[in-house]
């Protein structure tokens, strides 16, 4: 039977870690740099105490590749990593999406590009949602706006890795990675039963060998792989989760997510106040994206202002959802710079004294 809930007071780190443990996760493979630091420490003593696999790699390529090995086994597997070290990973999870295998990789993102600094930004939207290794593939994407969230959504996002046998990507920042609050956990489980793992690589005994791999050489396979494929992206439609406030009767609707996102809601509440009709719609998983919700908002002739910690990623795509009735505004908030709820204010009062 499932544990009781409890609360307790963590950070985002932890409650990635414990929500990675109350899923079932068997092997963790990482290498250290920060602000993700805590999950390699945390998971470095609890994992060998569960009778469960830490591995701290000798690199994030090693890691990936790591971690690709325990997928192939049918083994529930995460590895957690910050910007530059999730562009180290990119070729391992390319290969994972391209052999269908179930993984889930964490990025507590961090400032760039480059080395850039340890704080909070944005700037991996386009690596994480649009296939940020070689060739065409899709990892679904999701990104927690609370603590609490970033245990829930990594018990989810190991869930929908077997599911749909595909790399899932829990995305997060500094924000979320350093921020404490109570979070409702369950106590310690046993992994889950098993899945359909009738394509793993673990044993062989008496049934005919399997296969798995992304290397396709014979004349139109590759192309009759890839049209799996995209049949599999496409049913990931279903998994779409969003967060709706005050949208209904809202002149303007401010799009934003992760950390962005909690914090625009606190500038439309505070507007709400002063009588402006503001909503918010914070895009939960960001690959799938909630185009078809941002669609039928944009018939309603309403303004979008699309708000980022970065210089302008997730913009395209609301862009793209709304593109057919309106357009979208853009405010940027500079990554280096850790913004306040007062600061997205009048950005969007701009934007409303363009519709007067």
């Amino acid at each position: 039977m499932p544990g009781k809930p409890k609360r307790i007071l963590v950070k985002g780190n932890e409650a990635i870690c414990r929500g990675a443990v109350a899923a079932g996760c068997q092997c963790y493979f990482g290498y250290p740099i920060t602000p993700q630091n805590d999950i390699p420490e945390y998971l470095s003593k609890v994992m060998p105490k569960l009778g469960r696999v830490f591995v701290q790699a000798e690199s994030e390529i090693a890691a990936a590749n790591m971690l690709l090995g325990a997928a192939a086994c049918g083994v529930r597997a995460m590895t957690s990593s910050s910007s530059p070290g999730i562009s180290l990973k990119q070729e391992a999870i390319s290969y994972m999406a391209g052999s269908q295998l179930p993984a889930v990789i964490v990025n507590m993102s961090r400032g760039g590009p480059g080395l850039g600094d340890i704080g909070p930004s944005q700037g991996d939207y386009y690596q994480a949602v649009k296939g940020g290794g070689h060739g065409d593939y899709r990892q679904l994407v999701l990104a927690p706006g609370t603590v609490q969230e970033a245990y829930d959504l990594v018990i989810k996002a190991f869930d929908l890795a077997f599911a749909y046998r595909n790399p899932v990507m829990v995305l997060g920042d500094a924000i979320i990675a350093q921020m404490m609050e109570p979070v409702a956990v369950r106590e310690v489980e046993a992994p889950p039963a098993s899945e359909d793992l009738g394509w793993n690589l673990m044993g062989k005994g008496s049934r005919p060998p399997r296969v798995l791999k992304s290397l396709y050489l014979e004349d139109s396979a590759l192309a009759g792989h890839n049209a799996l494929l995209r049949e599999k992206y496409a049913s990931m439609e279903k998994e779409v989760l969003y967060e709706s406030f005050m949208v209904n009767d809202a002149e303007l609707i401010v799009v934003a997510f992760g950390s962005i996102g909690r914090i625009a809601k606190s500038t439309v509440r505070g507007l709400r106040e002063k009588g402006h009709k503001v909503g918010l719609l914070r895009p939960i998983t960001l690959f799938p994206f909630p185009s078809a919700v941002l669609g039928a908002l944009a018939e309603q002739r309403k303004l979008f202002l699309t708000i980022e910690h970065n210089l302008g990623q997730m913009v395209d795509d609301v862009r793209l959802a709304v593109r057919k009735h309106a357009d979208s505004f853009f405010y940027g908030h500079l990554p280096g710079n850790l913004p306040t709820p007062d600061d997205f204010e009048q950005p969007i009062l701009q934007v409303m004294g363009v519709a007067r």
